[in-house]
């Protein structure tokens, strides 16, 4: 379970079907709560050592994933191995304690929200001090937003908690809540060392180039920038199973190379999504296999309301996301991978999921309504023809669409420029460097739209609020858009403070339906959760709404 939403990066995460059709069809992919596809063996039939190796979109600019320019997909599959995750997430997209690091942890009272976490007595930091209550005290300092300085990705949960105090010994944590959280089983996870959390200026850069500090079931072993690899190799450390691999290395590769890279015995593992193309080269690759499990990733075209920004105003953003033909955009993409493949319509919940509500009706698609809106606005189309430029006191109205340089990505925003020109709007495509993405365009708002998606999780009142809720000051968190109103943050409140799990999913779907009305973004589509893995790999492929499994994964006998 990942703490809070993470960005997919926009190289390489952002998937679509190759041009053209004929040779052959492609099943439907089960989106059914539940499916995993692992190649699940016994332990006892996976060999001991060999290196699994996997892809990244990009290398890191953050290693603290709880640091705003650290939240994304790459760390969040990298920490998953070498950080303490206080519950694991289950294939129905539930989850468990995990014993590895807690022994127990239960709400202990309810007036006021008590939660005991007893920390296993052998957990401990790979620079010898054992892991305990101190840990999840500087923790909660850190991210609860009381220190500005803390350039914290989130503050949802940990903001609602009054005190974390020493229990009966180092090893329990009593954690008192200030008002009630109903999704405390996703805080604490992954769980920093205080010798991170203990002051700004560590949190916010002592990780900026490495990992020192681990407690998993691999530690780090190096970090080459040249190289753009990631080495983890397995902790002779870790109290808990052994992993049955050596290593787990982690490269930097373009998207478009990944499948040459598989059929080269250079990588394990890809992911597919919603590629064709991908999918037909990893059917005939030797030795590769496609596995298929629902997915909890979904794209969108995020909007920059910040001041400055043409489409802060909302009526204008309105009509702009109006233009945009979502399921044309889904039938193009997805279509030949998911037949009756449908956009997703819940900024919450993921497809699959028993609280997932479509409430994308309050701003449907209506280009004609679009137009009128636009026209009463005072964007008036110069010139003839059905892609005729709208302009307003003599400004063209053109807004900079900023994407990851992708091929596949580059088809995505051309097919959003040319919706968007049958209402009027001049789109300029901006295609950028990978690395540069996030740093450099997305966190400061240098974007008018921008083309990612993000990865849920079962907790979403506290993986959304950060980037759904008003930015706090200077500090946007993950609302890159800038874009919030006092009643979605209320009803966050809420929602976070309700115990009752049907309930709180009411509230959830009041609050994604305030967030289509206010435009801060056009869903696209649920991922497909198509990988291509090495035929042999063991207990790895597609998780579905489950975590990773790096301690039983490996190579078959």
């Amino acid at each position: 379970m990942r703490v809070r939403l993470i960005a997919l990066l926009a190289v390489g995460a952002i998937v679509l079907t190759g041009c053209g059709g004929g040779g052959g069809t492609v099943s439907s992919q089960s989106q059914a709560l539940g499916s995993i596809d692992i190649n699940a063996q016994p332990r006892d039939n996976v060999r001991d050592g060999g290196n699994l190796r996997l892809p990244m979109s990009l290398f890191p600019s953050n290693f603290n994933i709880n640091e705003v320019d650290g939240s994304n997909v790459d760390m969040g599959n990298i920490v998953g191995a070498i950080l303490p995750s206080m519950f694991v997430g289950t294939a129905d997209g539930g989850s468990r304690v995990n014993t590895d690091y807690l022994t127990s942890a239960v709400v202990t009272s309810t007036s006021p929200q008590v939660v005991t976490y007893t920390i296993n007595p052998k957990a401990a930091w790979t620079d010898g001090t054992p892991i305990t209550w101190r840990d999840f005290q500087a923790y909660w300092q850190a991210q609860n937003g009381t220190n500005p300085a803390y350039q914290v990705a989130g503050t949802t949960g940990y903001d609602s908690i009054g005190s974390v105090t020493r229990g009966i010994d180092d090893k329990q944590v009593v954690v008192t809540f200030a008002k009630p959280y109903g999704e405390w089983k996703n805080l604490f996870t992954p769980l920093e060392p205080t010798s991170l959390t203990s002051t700004p200026t560590a949190f916010n850069t002592g990780w900026k180039t490495s990992i020192p500090v681990t407690a998993g079931p691999f530690t780090v072993q190096s970090i080459d920038q040249t190289s753009q690899t990631i080495t983890l190799a397995r902790d002779p450390k870790w109290w808990g199973t052994p992993a049955k691999l050596d290593r787990i290395i982690f490269r930097v590769y373009d998207s478009a190379a990944e499948a040459d890279a598989l059929a080269n015995n250079e990588l394990d593992y890809y992911e597919i999504g919603g590629n064709l193309d991908l999918f037909r080269r990893a059917q005939r690759t030797p030795g590769g296999v496609v596995r298929n499990a629902p997915s909890r990733q979904s794209f969108n075209v995020t909007f920059n309301g910040g001041t400055g920004s043409p489409l802060a105003d909302l009526p204008l953003r309105q009509a702009i996301a109006q233009g945009i033909n979502r399921q044309e955009i889904v039938r193009q993409i997805i279509g030949q991978i998911v037949p009756n493949a449908q956009p997703d319509g819940s900024h919450l919940y993921a497809p699959g999921s028993k609280e997932y509500r479509d409430n994308s009706g309050v701003l449907p698609y209506d280009p004609a309504h679009a137009q009128q809106v636009l026209d009463s606005l005072g964007w008036v189309r110069q010139g003839t023809g059905p892609t005729a430029t709208r302009v307003k006191n003599g400004k063209p109205l053109s807004l900079r669409l900023v994407y990851g340089q992708d091929p596949a990505v580059q088809d995505l925003a051309v097919t959003v420029q040319n919706e968007l020109a049958q209402i009027g709007v001049t789109v300029v495509l901006n295609g950028v460097d990978g690395n540069q993405f996030f740093p450099t365009y997305i966190t400061p708002g240098n974007f008018d739209m921008a083309l990612f998606g993000w990865q849920s999780t079962s907790s979403p009142f506290s993986s959304s609020f950060g980037i759904y809720g008003l930015p706090l000051g200077s500090n946007v968190r993950q609302n890159y858009g800038r874009i919030g109103s006092p009643e979605i943050d209320k009803l966050f409140a809420q929602g976070t403070a309700e115990l009752d799990d049907t309930k709180r999913a009411a509230i959830g779907d009041q609050v994604d339906r305030l967030i289509w009305q206010e435009a801060h973004s056009v869903i696209l589509y649920p991922r497909p959760g198509a990988v291509a893995v090495r035929s042999n790999l063991a207990n790895f492929g597609a998780f579905g709404f489950a975590d990773w499994d790096y301690i039983n994964a490996g190579f078959v006998k």
